[in-house]
């Protein structure tokens, strides 16, 4: 099964329905849907979840929180989500706050993990070129899985990316999506360095194109076990480790599954 784990809704019908035309044609088989960026998430977090409850084969649905915004009450948007929408998980975007300001002490993301570890929900953060707030992140949450989206970086920034996937191989709740990579070398560096159990495949749709996306992926070569891992494998396993119901904590502890990976491999050094 092939799961696109980082996909936005858009608030034009049409254009949403032209992804999902060309997410079908390119074999993609399940959605993790999220709001876009707006003025008010509760209203985009209603109409990703009307999405998932009209098409629960096809979409998978995220709540968008604010950082800022929504601070004091995230356990209660979560909760609302988790057990009327029967959202499967959190994002997050670092833009919409400073991240200039706040990348040393991301204190400021500490109640949205608080909240993930406790409903075990994995959190898709956009760090916005500043993956050095997972750092904390991860070491302070270790329930909390955090998929770091565009491997750091939307825009390409190599730095970002490669202290995202030193991340990804030190802590073993730290994932990365390959949604918006450019350099198709880079996301093949993320699966040899950190492992293919920590790369998640998605499309950043509807912006970008779920088949030009995906044939990053297919391209690699890759063992046919490990590209299901990356495929669909590793985001279905970390939704289903959440708790979608009842709010009872499940006791299982996110672990790495490093056995068949060789993590000694040097992360490669490039110019540019």
């Amino acid at each position: 099964m092939i799961v696109d784990a980082h996909c936005h809704l858009s608030l034009d019908p049409a254009v949403l329905a032209r992804h999902m035309i060309r997410s079908k044609r390119a074999g993609i088989d399940r959605t993790i849907l999220l709001a876009p960026h707006a003025t008010d998430y509760l209203r985009t977090n209603r109409l990703v979840a009307r999405m998932a409850s009209q098409y629960p084969e096809t979409f998978i649905g995220f709540v968008f929180v604010h950082p800022e915004r929504d601070r004091g009450r995230v356990a209660g948007i979560v909760d609302r989500a988790v057990c009327d929408w029967r959202c499967a998980g959190i994002k997050v975007h670092g833009g919409d706050v400073d991240m200039a300001s706040i990348a040393m002490q991301s204190t400021m993301f500490d109640e949205i993990c608080r909240v993930a570890s406790r409903r075990r929900l994995p959190v898709l953060i956009d760090v916005a070129g500043w993956p050095r707030i997972v750092e904390r992140l991860a070491a302070n949450f270790p329930n909390a899985a955090i998929i770091v989206a565009h491997l750091g970086s939307f825009a390409d920034d190599w730095t970002a990316q490669r202290t995202t996937m030193r991340l990804m191989r030190r802590f073993p709740n730290v994932y990365a999506d390959t949604s918006g990579v450019r350099r198709f070398d880079t996301v093949d560096w993320a699966v040899q360095f950190a492992g293919p159990d920590k790369v998640l495949f998605g499309s950043d749709g509807p912006w970008l194109h779920p088949e030009l996306e995906l044939s990053k992926i297919k391209l690699l070569g890759l063992r046919v076990a490990d590209e299901r891992l990356i495929l669909g494998g590793n985001a279905l396993r970390l939704i289903q480790k959440s708790d979608l119901a009842d709010g009872t904590p499940n006791r299982r502890v996110l672990t790495p599954t490093y056995a068949a990976h060789d993590r000694t491999k040097p992360l490669p050094i490039v110019e540019g």
